[in-house]
């Protein structure tokens, strides 16, 4: 083993491979599996080119797809003590989509878009396309309906960036690829400003990522970190051949890792990891990991997953953990609603959880735009009006991509009725009992009239306290989407600048732009600390995350929620594999499978 001597009085040992990567120039591939080391030699390299190779204004950057991962990296770089605070403060860590998004708003006008340009949301892109996605079915599409549905869709989006400067993140790849592939003058300062780029996550670049980051390697030094056998995002545009692009184009020097393990040292998650994409297992057990088992029943599977989670937080707990962080992986985002929903309502004997749930954020954005618009109404028939269409666009935006019949025909419920009310009213007749608008305009009148407090916490949930008993569906459920609202916590932005508006005109006039403006900060805040406390997420989300202990879930249902479609043989393929290799890697200390004891996940089956 060498010790590091480039950088100040490290203690680290380095491997004769980490070491080569600190000696060598030019343009690098570094493969390695999960907790090999990749991330934080990458950290020690760009310190090292820091402190001797940059000129005054010159950075690095290092880039990753999730903002859980860049968290963890910036906390890395803070922590570590071997770096300079010179070194460090000309690190610069983002994700693609800001990075990309920084590059938009200064020279998109140099393809036509609008200035400024302004972020099309999640939420409001679905609604934007709820009109061209209503027009074909939710289910049993044919290939060729499919492509139809994407060309328009497509189009719309495109319409949407050029007529109205409204960019979807869809397009953020596209757009900077295409920008710097005309203008080598933009291209020249971007690799001015940055000559040298960290690549997170690298086999998991779309074709456009790709194209990106082809263009820039003409002037930047490009190292590339990535794991072959974690390529999790094809069915989103990875190419399972990325890292042959890579090499073609660059000819960068390869230097691989291998399988050292440096996150769960003591354990085998990392050797089990790996025999998972093989299915052959070894006889003895595996260090850190364990299997436990549940009836095929919702009740009780769900009763284990709570038993386990709270076994977890008394074992944290109990070991003296700072900062502990446990994750309940499922396979799908419907389970993550179904557990997240039962750790808040446990069966009875048992304790509440407290935890986060990493849902799907469209319906959870728009359910907080309406509280916020709730919080500074003053009544009015526009007020009410707005209010109406806030409700409506809540159906036709929560699906996101993926619209339901079922959250369409609401949407066009809240239309019908309202005619129907406005009929029913100027004909001085009562509107039907099961029109949804009297339940509504109630609840408005209720929040209209609100004593309201000043503190942005306890007016919120006043706020969704009256959308939950109102008595009108609708409300209710926007308030439940509600309570997965991260950005009130003592401290955060979002309730600083609640309370200013308070504070300067005695209302929270503009709470509504406030709050829209915190989730697209939030979108690209690179100063989120990593998971901390019970988390629940699928498993595709945990990528680039990393938590004390984990717990796998594998759902009850033979047909629905499981980590194989239907838990037959024949559908497990290579990325489900690696989806489960992810997910059993992710923790420090231990990673606990539960799975159906009559219908055990097939991936556990050895071939």
């Amino acid at each position: 083993m060498l010790q590091l001597r480039q950088i100040n009085a490290t203690t680290m040992e380095l491997s004769s491979e980490q070491q080569e990567i600190l000696d060598i120039d030019g343009h690098l591939l570094v493969k390695g599996g999960p907790g090999s080391g990749k991330t934080t030699i990458s950290i020690l390299k760009a310190s090292q080119i820091a402190l001797s190779k940059l000129t005054p204004g010159q950075k690095i950057l290092f880039l990753s797809f999730a903002r859980a991962t860049v968290a963890r990296v910036t906390q890395a770089i803070d922590a570590e003590s071997s770096i300079s605070k010179e070194a460090k403060a000309r690190i610069e860590v983002e994700t693609y989509h800001s990075f990309f998004w920084r590059i938009l708003k200064t020279h998109g006008y140099l393809l036509g878009l609008p200035i400024p340009v302004k972020l099309l949301s999640p939420s409001n892109e679905a609604i934007a396309l709820a009109g061209v996605r209503a027009d074909f079915p939710s289910r049993g599409i044919s290939e060729e309906q499919k492509k139809e549905k994407s060309k328009k869709e497509e189009l719309e989006r495109r319409r949407l960036a050029f007529d109205e400067g409204l960019v979807c993140f869809s397009l953020f790849a596209e757009f900077v690829a295409d920008l710097i592939g005309r203008s080598d003058k933009v291209r020249r300062l971007i690799s001015d400003k940055f000559p040298f780029i960290i690549l997170d996550e690298f086999q998991d670049t779309d074709q456009n990522q790709w194209r990106v980051m082809k263009v820039l390697g003409v002037g930047s030094c490009i190292l590339a970190l990535a794991d072959p056998e974690q390529r999790i995002f094809e069915w989103i545009g990875a190419d399972p051949e990325r890292l042959d692009h890579f090499e073609s184009e660059f000819s960068p020097t390869l230097i691989d890792l291998g399988s050292a393990n440096h996150r769960s040292g003591g354990t085998d998650l990392a050797t089990f990891g790996d025999h998972i994409l093989t299915g052959k297992f070894q006889d003895d057990p595996y260090a850190g990991l364990y299997f436990e088992t549940y009836p095929s029943n919702k009740n009780q599977a769900l009763t284990k997953v709570i038993t386990t989670a709270l076994q977890a937080r008394t074992r944290l707990l109990r070991d003296g953990a700072k900062d502990w962080s446990i994750a309940i992986l499922v396979p799908t985002k419907a389970m993550t609603r179904i557990v997240s929903d039962k750790l808040r309502h446990p069966p009875a004997g048992l304790s509440a959880v407290s935890h986060s749930a990493a849902v799907e954020m469209e319906a959870v954005v728009l359910a907080a735009e309406l509280i916020a618009f709730s919080l500074e109404v003053s009544g009015g028939s526009s007020e009410t009006a707005s209010f109406l269409s806030m409700i409506e666009e809540f159906y036709l935006g929560r699906g996101g991509d993926s619209p339901t019949k079922k959250d369409l025909k609401s949407a066009g419920k809240i239309r019908s009725d309202f005619a129907a009310f406005t009929k029913a009213i100027s004909q001085q007749k009562k509107p039907r009992k099961t029109n949804s608008i009297p339940s509504i305009l109630a609840a408005f009148e209720l929040l209209s009239s609100l004593d309201l407090s000043g503190n942005p916490e306890v007016d919120w949930l006043e706020v969704r306290k009256v959308l939950e008993g109102c008595g009108s569906p609708q409300l209710v459920e926007i308030a439940d989407e509600a309570k997965n609202v991260r950005l009130l916590e003592r401290g955060s932005e979002l309730r600083q600048a609640l309370a200013q508006l308070w504070r300067d005109g005695g209302s929270y006039a503009g709470a509504l732009e406030v709050v829209r403006g915190a989730f697209v900060q939030e979108h690209f805040s690179s100063s989120n600390r990593p998971e901390q406390g019970v988390v629940v997420m699928n498993m595709h989300k945990a990528k680039g995350k990393q938590f004390d202990e984990v717990i796998i879930f594998d759902g009850w249902e033979r047909f629905r929620n499981r980590i194989v479609r239907q838990n037959k043989a024949e559908n497990v393929s290579g990325q489900v594999r690696q989806n489960f290799r992810v997910s059993v890697t992710r923790a420090k200390t231990r990673t606990t499978i539960l799975t159906p004891q009559n219908d055990a996940c097939v991936l556990l089956v050895a071939d």
